[in-house]
C-alpha cells in the first residue's frame, strides 16, 4: 500500500538524520543501497562507503535537524522524497551553523525493503 510506504519512507528520512547525528554508521548503512551516491551542493559526489566514513570520522558533523517539509511520492517500487530541514552541522570543517538543507532522495524497494539510492543536496 503506497500510503504505508510513504510513512515508512518519511520515517527513514528522520532515521537517516538521527543516525548521522549519533554517528551510527552501522544503522545508517542499512538505509542505503550499495549503489548509493550523495551529491553535495558543491557537486562533489560520494559513494556509500566514503559517505559513511565521513560521518564516522566527523568530516560530516551533524548536531540537530528540524524538518520543515518532506513530501513523499511512491510509484510502485520507486519513490522520491524532497526533505527540507534546518540542519545544525559543520560539514568538511566549516564553522558550525544551521543550514537550510534540501535533500532530494531517490529510493527503491528491494526484497520488500526501501533503500536510498541517491541524494542530491542543495540549499533552499
Amino acid at each position: 500500500m503506497a500510503s504505508n510506504d510513504a510513512q515508512v519512507i518519511h520515517a527513514m528520512y528522520h532515521s537517516m538524520y538521527r543516525f548521522m547525528i549519533e554517528r551510527d554508521v552501522e544503522r545508517l548503512g542499512t538505509l542505503l543501497d550499495e549503489s548509493f551516491v550523495l551529491v553535495h551542493m558543491t557537486g562533489r559526489r560520494q559513494g556509500k562507503q566514503e559517505f559513511l566514513r565521513c560521518v564516522a570520522d566527523g568530516t560530516l558533523a551533524y548536531y540537530d535537524e528540524v524538518e520543515e517539509s518532506c513530501p513523499v511520492c511512491v510509484d510502485g517500487d520507486v519513490a522520491q522524497l524532497v526533505g527540507k530541514s534546518l540542519v545544525d552541522a559543520s560539514p568538511f570543517g566549516t564553522r558550525r551553523s544551521t543550514w537550510r538543507l534540501e535533500q532530494e532522495i531517490t529510493l527503491v524497494k528491494r526484497d520488500g525493503r526501501w533503500l536510498m539510492t541517491r541524494s542530491v543536496a542543495s540549499m533552499y
